[in-house]
């Protein structure tokens, strides 16, 4: 391990102040921090790195070492990242796999004990960690908290099991995640009662205000798919200590993009305070989450960053412990090893399918339910439409854009859930996924039963990916890490994920993000209408329809 100095304007989040100076590393740490004058124009800023203070970095399609090779590009250093994705494909052999391929790399991931395994009992998943899986997960040094608590009517009703789940973290001096989309008043007040200390649901300034003032600390996200950043980012001007970063779920192509140096200079775009944004951005996570990350003390880790300036936070180089892994847009050396498909994990059982299982019989219904799914909204609205039929069958009604979705399971054969959903905009083909949270069986919506019969047996032919076809083409971006990532070099998965998510405009949809939000349509625990494989369920009502 080298040791070296770096000069420039130096950041000192807690005392609030930057001026000109040195910071001389040694043996991965800071040996010292040297003020020569005062901050100098035109001299580029040293500051801590950035943490995502939660993510699930399965979503970016990326195992963990390929997600950190995109992310210090950005000036990302860590993550608090919650392996609850591979953990309900493939419990706690998933849960290990991720620890064991972020230890690959010198990038600080902070991994989680997923909380809610199955997600719900609403839908089949492909494991189940109960209470003592939960303890043993925490016990281990490298987890460092109890992963987002789903299941917040559990929370209300005291189910015992999930009280248990809780204790456990309490008892080891770990924070406990939070997950309450819209919860207000008397019952969030029960809910942090319940030593819940987080939420990064909040869609609304109002609902995190209230939770703020209760003193659950509250994240801005701002994902592929659920952006709250605009309607949150002014609470950040009053309530410096109590926020925090992140992006939840973040496909590769957004991540090759940007991450949290993004959100710091729409903040400045905004006039919020840089000591305010900083202090989200890279500190507050080590307080909450008691990290092993460098805030830019003397004897921290080295764990830092040089930007260009405080507007566009363009990262010139990251450090991690001291070494160099990335620099003006690359990374340095070639500390990402590959992974090859045997090291991997999966759990990927059903048989190939027919059309015909994809029917749903007219039985002389005037409207049937339709889920309404939003733009840039993991929630989804409730609405009623005149079914189209040809042939007996309710088909997929093109002209009013209300286009059939089926729920897959991927675990044993099964019956095929079907539903149907409007603002997709396919007007041909069709698109299908084995992302499809929480517990990942093959979701897809398409023009005609034909098109989504064929992406859903490329899918299954793959063990796991994302297909889009239409128009005589597919294309197919194979996912055989537990259907959810895939092991080649991030680059050129965003590449390629790129391209299939234009082919799905290409075909019509008009959504910003189409696979990305696919992949919530089968989300029960957010409300309103949901789809599982099991069948059509009311978030509100917490029962199938």
């Amino acid at each position: 391990m080298s040791n070296f100095k770096v000069e420039g304007n130096i950041i000192d989040i807690t005392k609030r102040n930057i001026f000109f100076g040195e910071v001389a590393v040694e043996e991965g740490r800071i040996k010292s921090i040297t003020k020569i004058s005062d901050q100098r124009d035109g001299a580029h800023f040293i500051s801590p790195g950035f943490i995502d203070s939660h993510v699930h970095i399965e979503s970016s399609m990326l195992i963990p070492s390929e997600f950190a090779r995109l992310a210090v590009v950005h000036g990302t250093v860590s993550t608090i990242s919650d392996p609850h994705e591979i953990a309900n494909v493939c419990g706690m052999e998933g849960v290990k796999f991720m620890i064991e391929n972020g230890n690959t790399v010198p990038f600080k991931f902070n991994f989680g004990a997923p909380s809610c395994v199955p997600a719900t009992i609403f839908e089949t998943a492909g494991a189940e960690l109960n209470h003592d899986d939960v303890k043993a997960l925490l016990e281990r040094p490298e987890i460092k908290y109890l992963s987002e608590m789903m299941n917040f009517p559990g929370v209300l009703y005291k189910d015992e099991e999930v009280l248990k789940k809780i204790a456990a973290a309490h008892q080891l001096g770990k924070p406990v995640d939070g997950h309450a989309p819209g919860l207000r008043g008397d019952a969030v007040q029960q809910y942090i009662d319940a030593g819940i200390s987080t939420d990064h649901e909040c869609f609304t300034a109002e609902e995190a205000l209230d939770k703020l003032q209760r003193g659950m600390k509250i994240l801005i996200r701002e994902g592929s798919a659920a952006k709250n950043f605009e309607a949150l980012i002014d609470l950040l001007n009053d309530w410096p200590e109590m926020m925090m970063f992140c992006s939840d779920d973040k496909h590769p192509d957004s991540l090759v993009e940007n991450h949290i140096n993004q959100l710091c200079a729409r903040a400045v775009e905004k006039g919020i305070d840089i000591f305010n944004i900083l202090q989200a951005a890279c500190i507050n996570p080590i307080i909450h989450y008691k990290l092993d990350v460098g805030a830019l003390q003397l004897h921290d880790p080295a764990d830092f960053i040089v930007i260009e300036d405080l507007k566009n936070f363009k990262v010139k180089q990251t450090y991690i412990d001291g070494l160099l892994l990335a620099e003006n847009g690359k990374t340095v050396g070639d500390w990402v090893k590959h992974v090859e498909d045997k090291e991997s994990v999966n759990h990927f059982d059903c048989s190939l399918k027919k059309e015909k299982d994809f029917v749903y019989p007219f039985t002389g219904q005037e409207e049937i339910p339709v889920i309404e799914a939003l733009n840039g909204q993991l929630i989804t609205n409730r609405l009623s439409a005149k079914p189209k039929v040809s042939d007996g069958n309710i088909i997929s009604d093109l002209e009013n854009d209300v286009l059939k979705m089926v729920v897959v399971n991927r675990y044993h054969d099964a019956p095929i859930a079907v539903s149907f959903v409007k603002n997709f905009g396919l007007k041909q083909g069709a698109i299908a996924s084995s992302v499809a949270h929480d517990s990942h069986n093959i979701i897809a919506v398409g023009a005609d039963d034909k098109s989504i019969c064929e992406a859903v047996n490329l899918v299954i032919k793959e063990t796991g990916g994302v297909v889009a076809l239409g128009n005589g083409k597919q294309k197919v971006l194979g996912l055989p890490v537990a259907g959810l990532m895939s092991n080649q070099n991030g680059y050129q998965v965003a590449e390629s994920y790129t391209s299939i998510d234009q082919f799905a405009k290409d075909l019509g949809s008009t959504l910003l993000a189409p696979f990305m939000t696919l992949s919530f349509m089968a989300l029960l625990v957010i409300p309103h209408l949901k789809l599982s494989d099991k069948g059509l369920f009311d978030g509100d009502e917490f029962k199938f329809v």
